[in-house]
């Protein structure tokens, strides 16, 4: 129910033996996404000896990678490591290379895509993402500071609150913590307050 994925679009670069090597890391929740995101990169970098790129998506369950011209195993996998290593899917990221005129030789291009795979990472940021339950709660004014409190405590998120005759607090929580949220509400209400569930969706958490 849980993944994790990069946190959001980010560049980096890195210089090795005069080649150049920029790195784009993307969030992306389809091939169609993935791809659409590789053919981007593509068109805004037309002069570049080679874009290489790889990506994970998790629904369907697919992975691609491509060298862009450069030998077999020393780019495209290299850079679809990085993203297995790290456990992340919906993800992509693009290399774009401008030779310097001195070869890095098999284990150089290796380490060099790598590399940059792994930067762009560490400059996208990692997340993890929970299907959590979307809820709600109505209580008298007298009970709000109390009770809100005790959603984050409960690792849930308030999205919002509205102030009628009473407060209808919305929140959205991990959905293995939805039982015991809705126990602690009743239990610090007094059984005066029922936490009601409204939905569902992906919810953003840090690692």
């Amino acid at each position: 129910m849980s993944y994790l994925t990069l946190e959001k679009n980010a560049d980096a670069e890195y210089t090795v033996n005069r080649s150049r090597f920029i790195s784009h890391a993307s969030p992306a929740a389809s091939a169609e996404e993935a791809n659409a995101f590789v053919a981007k990169i593509r068109s805004e970098y037309p002069d570049a000896t080679h874009n290489v790129f790889a990506f994970v998506v998790r629904s369907p369950e697919y992975s691609r990678f491509s060298d862009d011209g450069e030998p077999s195993g020393t780019s495209g996998k290299p850079v679809l490591d990085v993203i297995k290593n790290n456990l992340l899917t919906d993800s992509v990221i693009v290399v774009t290379r401008y030779f310097g005129g001195v070869l890095l030789g098999t284990g150089g291009l290796v380490r060099a895509y790598s590399h940059s795979a792994s930067i762009a990472v560490e400059a996208a940021g990692i997340v993890k993402m929970s299907l959590c339950s979307e809820m709600e709660f109505k209580c008298p004014y007298n009970m709000y500071e109390k009770l809100s409190k005790l959603v984050p405590l409960g690792s849930g998120v308030i999205t919002d609150t509205v102030f009628t005759d009473s407060v209808t607090v919305c929140f959205s929580i991990p959905r293995e913590h939805e039982e015991d949220m809705v126990r602690t509400l009743a239990d610090q209400s007094f059984g005066a307050v029922k936490a009601v569930k409204t939905g569902e969706r992906y919810g953003k958490f840090p690692v």
